[in-house]
């Protein structure tokens, strides 16, 4: 994640018209294993992972670091969000010491289809623009995940670049909380 200086984590719960992003908490821990073991949801990630090896390895209270929001709708998570440092030796910069954030989202199957991944995107940008002012936020996706590419479309991010990386065509774009420099 991009250094926070002297901001807390985590943040007070960032509540939204219908959403609630919060830190994780033991009660999640079934959901995370249901996101990482679900096919749906591995298509453009690298597949599905065991449920089994994600029963064992899972700690009690998984995802529990910063950058890492837990998206709840009535009170039940129905999926994730992660603000994370993007690898420099990894394609796709938009600075120079290719020193990005990067902004990641999984949600559950049921939860597709009705906004809540672009709702709770905008509140998490919109958390990052107040704790780390000026600084801009990257989103690589498979081309071939439709559903994100749109998301990312919505939440404001220009497409930057494509480029090859898992054996398959990225789409790379970046946002700015204030218009980007001339």
């Amino acid at each position: 994640m991009t250094d926070l200086g002297s901001v807390a984590w985590p943040p007070a719960p960032i509540e939204t018209e219908r959403l609630v992003l919060r830190e994780s908490e033991a009660r999640d821990r079934a959901v995370f294993i249901d996101l990482f073991a679900s096919p749906e949801v591995g298509t453009y990630i690298g597949g599905p992972q065991s449920r089994e090896e994600l029963e064992r390895t899972r700690p009690e209270i998984p995802g529990r670091r910063p950058g890492l929001f837990v998206v709840e709708l009535d009170g039940a998570m129905i999926g994730m969000i992660t603000l994370d440092q993007r690898a420099a030796e990894r394609p796709g910069h938009v600075r120079p010491d290719a020193g990005e954030s990067e902004l990641g989202y999984l949600f559950l199957p049921q939860a597709w289809g009705h906004g809540y991944a672009a709702e709770a995107c905008a509140a998490a940008l919109g958390w990052f623009a107040d704790a780390v002012p000026g600084q801009p936020v990257v989103l690589c996706t498979q081309t071939a995940n439709d559903r994100s590419v749109r998301v990312a479309e919505k939440l404001g991010f220009a497409e930057v670049e494509r480029f090859e990386e898992y054996g398959a065509e990225q789409w790379f774009g970046v946002w700015y909380p204030v218009p980007p420099p001339s």
